[in-house]
């Protein structure tokens, strides 16, 4: 195989390990900051600060029983955590994190830091994003289980109800950036105006931001929208009957797939790898604090709101995000139409 052909698989791999590790810093994280905000410890015996927890919790899961009700579908019942961590994997893999590398000079041409180039890279973050509610479906139908079925609708309803917004917040970037592309995108963000404010397109489309990241909470079914799951309500929603294994999937799909919402924010909006004050060599790292801030909102916004009842979630997302999203959608439009970008 060829340098290149390496770098790329190594590239891969990188990719693959870093979202799973991230699931696991992520349970550690979730706790450390709800302790911190509720003047709590949080986890402190295993391992120094308590880092070793999310392993310990691994681990558990490994070993303990699988359950599986005897009156639910077996192949669907298994199938349902399996499209979850795939689509969430899957969503990743046309994010790019960095510009092109050579590896300090090792490969005789550079590679783009990303899994896969795709110039419809945005059409294919939204399609399989659009896929992944099939997996929470079949695990609340798969169950038959009022409990877990009642928290599939909910998640049905919500991706449809938010899905509109979602992608009027995505079309108002394309608008902007003329392109599918990412890696395109990312670029028509670089540099800055006047020297000092940077070329961001949440500068000239903070409406846009608002709206994108608000319906992906909703779309990963965070606090307040964590309806699908609802504890008070539902049990533990579409997830009520999993164990072991089973469990830890979709535990890991739902934080892979913030991560993922929160890294294809950053590319849209806050200039992916382009950070003021960061060398471009090493612009990943830029990449990896936006990423970092807009995942501890996530956890700051779990802790700190509570969840809606069931009709206000749909009335703002029908009446309040969609009218929204449509204005600004035109009124970006308007703006690149007469003024350009």
């Amino acid at each position: 195989m060829n340098a290149v052909l390496i770098a790329e698989i190594v590239i891969l791999g990188f990719v693959f390990h870093a979202l799973l590790i991230s699931a696991a810093a992520m349970v550690w994280v979730e706790r450390k900051v709800a302790a911190w905000l509720q003047q709590r410890l949080g986890p402190i015996l295993v391992g120094p600060a308590g880092l070793l927890q999310p392993f310990a919790d691994i681990i558990k899961l490994i070993f303990k029983e699988e359950l599986r009700p005897a009156a639910a579908d077996k192949w669907l019942f298994y199938l349902a955590p399996a499209i979850s961590a795939t689509c969430s994997f899957a969503a990743f893999a046309v994010v790019p994190f960095g510009g092109e590398t050579t590896f300090m000079g090792l490969l005789d041409r550079p590679v783009k830091l990303q899994v896969a180039d795709v110039n419809v890279a945005v059409l294919v973050i939204f399609a399989i994003a659009s896929m992944s509610v099939y997996g929470i479906v079949l695990a609340g139908w798969a169950s038959n289980s009022k409990y877990s079925l009642l928290g599939a609708l909910r998640s049905s309803a919500q991706m449809i109800s938010y899905e509109l917004s979602y992608g009027m917040a995505l079309a108002s970037v394309l608008v902007m950036a003329n392109s599918l592309s990412l890696t395109d995108i990312v670029n028509a963000q670089e540099g800055a105006w006047l020297g000092v404010l940077p070329r961001w397109f949440v500068v000239l489309n903070p409406v846009g931001f608002l709206i994108f990241f608000t319906a992906g909470i909703a779309e990963t079914n965070r606090a307040p929208f964590d309806f699908p799951e609802a504890e008070q309500e539902l049990v533990a929603g579409y997830h009520t009957e999993y164990s072991s294994m089973s469990f830890a999937l979709f535990f890991q799909a739902e934080y892979v797939n913030m991560v993922t919402v929160s890294a294809v924010a950053t590319d849209l909006f806050l200039g992916g790898w382009h950070t003021p004050l960061i060398p471009a060599a090493i612009g990943w790292f830029g990449f990896l604090l936006k990423i970092s801030f807009l995942l501890f909102f996530y956890v700051w916004m779990r802790w700190t709101l509570p969840r809606y009842r069931y009709d206000q979630l749909m009335a703002f997302g029908w009446k309040v995000l969609l009218p929204v999203s449509v204005l600004n959608l035109l009124f970006v439009s308007a703006w690149v139409l007469y003024f350009g970008f």
